[in-house]
């Protein structure tokens, strides 16, 4: 993989934000973690970033409204969502253009084809 293709997981959960970047620079990555959706607006990262991890649920700006946020600002990235709520009989709302979700826990190979389909549409 491209290590110039910068990933960046947005995960209110600290062993996330620890374990996924380690994940995803042996995928061959550059990663940049953030706390919340409104760090990773307020960082460096947002205009090099070229596909998120992005939890649903967070406290403040959720991921869908994060998601919602970068496409009014005309910033088109792929972004793979993640969750640990899984109630079928509840379901979140689908994400917007595309964006895959994957359940908590999940395998390093749904995270790997995950995120290969991503930046391959893009």
């Amino acid at each position: 993989m491209n290590a110039r293709v910068l990933i960046a997981v947005i995960d209110d959960d600290e062993s996330v934000r620890e374990s996924l970047p380690d994940l995803l620079r042996e995928f061959g990555y550059e990663v940049a973690a953030f706390a919340s959706a409104e760090a990773f607006l307020a960082s460096d990262s947002l205009a090099l970033t070229q596909c998120l991890i992005l939890d649903r649920v967070m406290p403040g700006m959720s991921g869908p409204q994060l998601q919602e946020e970068l496409i009014r600002r005309h910033y088109e990235v792929p972004i793979v969502f993640i969750t640990a709520y899984a109630d079928r009989r509840r379901p979140h709302p689908l994400p917007l253009r595309g964006a895959q979700c994957l359940i908590k826990p999940f395998s390093d190979g749904d995270l790997s084809l995950a995120i290969d389909a991503a930046l391959k549409d893009r």
